[in-house]
């Protein structure tokens, strides 16, 4: 399998059949093997049931469940733990980023090096939010950016693609999410942000509150500020091998000396 599509929800019964649609527009023409790996987050709503009604018709689909909320780093993490690909893209679930977008991301991935690994991260180029969002949004990234350096116009967004392997080497926090790309360039990764698509809600609300969620943010901030400065990557030598003739022969165990 080459990429699993993670997405974690809550309370986004109504989001689930289109979004599994435009994915699988998306992606079957294009000839790459994946899976869609649903998390739900602890809804009270029919998320769940309304997942299990299409995975009878698409043997793509899986569902992993939380018992209770423990928020969208966590269903993110559960999602890559339970992924089968060595690739993961996440969408958000409430339908704006565009799955359409995948395929070209795709595309950049496959021809990347395996070392250093790369993160891709979409940039909502054409925010569809509030003015309120959106301005929250500019302060988060400008103070962001100044602080850790890590060059990224847009770490919300939630369409990314990377290496799941990356991604589980990374130092685990709750809101771990928004901080991805200076994570990965802590472990000596390399960030690429490419523009993508960025559309309205259409159904649903939102979970997230706008200003609590830029002091949050902040407040983070501080932590992955210290990841960065306590940590050592050390830089490996080329194992060495001891040529076959030069290493001591195993007598048999009847052999007498």
């Amino acid at each position: 399998m080459d990429l699993s599509i993670v997405i974690p929800v809550k309370d986004e019964a109504g989001n689930i059949a289109p979004l599994v649609g435009e994915i699988v527009a998306a992606l079957d023409p294009s000839g790459v093997d994946y899976e869609i790996v649903y998390v739900d987050d602890g809804s009270v709503d029919a998320t769940a049931a309304e997942i299990a009604r299409l995975q009878a018709s698409n043997l793509r689909l899986r569902l992993v469940r939380h018992a209770g909320t423990c928020g969208q780093s966590a269903a993110i993490r559960s999602g890559v733990k339970a992924a089968r690909a060595a690739w993961i893209a996440t969408l958000d679930g409430d339908g704006q980023n565009d799955p359409a977008d995948i395929p070209a991301l795709w595309q950049i991935a496959r021809a990347a090096p395996a070392d250093p690994p790369l993160l891709i991260a979409g940039h909502r180029a054409r925010r569809q939010d509030s003015w309120t969002k959106r301005r929250a949004s500019k302060i988060a990234n400008a103070v962001r950016r100044a602080m850790l350096h890590d060059d990224t116009p847009d770490t919300g967004c939630g369409l990314k693609l990377f290496p799941r392997a990356l991604f589980l080497d990374l130092p685990y926090f709750d809101h771990m999410h928004r901080f991805l790309p200076a994570l990965v360039l802590r472990e000596g990764g390399i960030v690429r942000s490419l523009p993508v698509n960025h559309r309205p809600r259409e159904r649903g609300a939102s979970k997230y509150g706008t200003w609590d969620r830029l002091w949050v943010g902040i407040s983070d901030l501080f932590g992955v500020l210290w990841l960065r400065r306590r940590h050592s990557r050390p830089a490996m030598l080329e194992e060495r091998h001891e040529p076959e003739a030069t290493r001591p022969q195993k007598l048999p165990a009847d052999s007498v000396l």
